[in-house]
């Protein structure tokens, strides 16, 4: 290794390493921020996305009753727009199942945006079968957003 790639190195692997503490730091206080949600019990986390819709601009939400629901936790309204959302409160990601599960209770309820919402990421599959359905996929991501309301 020639003088100009060891000074190069010893300037840019630090940088690198300090970025990559500070990404990894970043990531760990907004997990531990909203880790409480990966704790909540399905009905409570429900509730919860419920609330968040109504302080991100959503009218009209209503929680459905649970048993019965057409797997529709709960309806909404924003500008002019009406939603069938699907919530998932999951340890890993979500599958094609509650995809499904939207794209049955947006035609049940008759609203024009079919969404499943989770404190996690999507499968693969999931993302797929939601293109094809055209089912809104709100993932930790745009449930973090919303919290932060963005």
């Amino acid at each position: 290794m020639n003088h100009e790639m060891w000074i190069a190195l010893t300037v840019l692997v630090p940088g690198i390493l300090i970025c990559t503490g500070i990404i990894a730091a970043l990531r760990f206080r907004q997990r531990k921020k909203t880790g409480f949600i990966d704790d909540m019990e399905g009905h409570e986390f429900e509730y919860f996305c419920a609330g968040l819709l109504k302080d991100n601009g959503f009218m009209e939400v209503e929680v459905t009753k649970g048993s019965g629901d057409y797997g529709i936790d709960i309806l909404a309204e924003k500008e002019g727009v009406t939603y069938a959302i699907q919530c998932k409160c999951y340890a890993d990601p979500v599958g094609v199942k509650a995809v499904q599960e939207a794209y049955a209770g947006r035609d049940y309820y008759d609203r024009m945006v079919g969404a499943v919402l989770t404190n996690q990421y999507f499968t693969a599959p999931a993302v797929d079968a939601a293109k094809k359905l055209k089912i809104l996929l709100w993932d930790r991501g745009y449930l973090e957003d919303m919290m932060e309301g963005k």
